[in-house]
């Protein structure tokens, strides 16, 4: 039989992953529970004939929906031969997955950073764990970059922890922006500056391109969605090391949005 591949969570990301995925010439299909132009809607008519299903759904609630309750993705495809775990999730979480799921279907975590620009664009960064040697092909047409980083559960884990600084980064670069603000300094001029600087990182770097870099938080909005991968990071914090992470969680919670100078 040949591969038959499912996007689970046709969202900011999985859209762009499913579209990749066909413009590489993979037998790709969709699925959400929301109406979207081609894509299933239909947990059966989905599962059809699947072998390989990535899941990329927002939190462990959606995702025990998606495998094991509301949907029972795995009660519906017999066919199915592996699970990949793309969500940001508590690497705790994902490790005890291997005891739900049938010996059967094996388990990957392939971990995705880049946002929305990067998945349109088929440029992620993965951080894969398990054997991901498997859908090798598949994570080529979706990223430019993949990081094999060990067992199942290794790539979740590095994932929350690279969240973490991209969390921080967040933070404090929304919160130099509004103190230059106060200063009366021209934002464009200081983002090239910290481009070139000492403080460069990932959002001044792409402060234009970035599609939440001028968000406020919100519960359905990609802050929002980091502000969980925090969470998720502070799962496997170890107890003396807690405050400088749930400093920079609480500051994600109180961002406004920004308006564009």
């Amino acid at each position: 039989m040949s591969e038959v591949i499912g996007i689970a969570g046709c969202g900011r990301m999985g859209f762009g992953l499913l579209g990749n995925l066909r413009k590489a010439g993979f037998d790709a299909r969709g699925f959400d529970i929301r109406p979207i132009e081609g894509v299933e809607t239909d947990v059966v008519q989905f599962a059809r004939d699947l072998t390989t299903v990535f899941s990329v759904v927002r939190d462990s609630r959606e995702t025990d929906d998606l495998l094991f309750d509301k949907q029972a993705l795995i009660n519906h495809a017999p066919a199915l031969k592996r699970i990949v775990i793309s969500s940001t999730l508590s690497p705790r979480y994902v490790k005890a997955l291997r005891t739900r799921v049938p010996a059967h279907i094996a388990l990957i975590d392939a971990a995705m950073s880049g946002a929305q620009i990067k998945a349109n664009a088929g440029t992620l960064t993965f951080m894969t764990g398990g054997p991901a040697i498997e859908i090798m092909p598949m994570l080529q047409a979706m990223g430019d970059t993949i990081h094999d980083v060990g067992a199942f559960g290794a790539g979740m884990t590095a994932k929350v922890l690279n969240n973490l600084l991209a969390a921080s980064h967040t933070a404090m670069t929304r919160l130099v922006l509004d103190w230059a603000d106060a200063e009366g300094m021209n934002e464009g001029r200081l983002l090239a500056l910290i481009a070139t600087a000492s403080g460069q990182n990932w959002l001044a770097s792409g402060f234009d391109d970035i599609e939440f870099a001028r968000d406020g938080y919100a519960t359905d909005n990609s802050i929002g969605i980091l502000a969980k991968d925090v969470a998720a990071a502070l799962d496997i914090a170890p107890d003396d090391g807690i405050d400088l992470p749930v400093a920079v969680r609480n500051a994600i919670l109180a961002l406004e949005p920004r308006a564009k100078p």
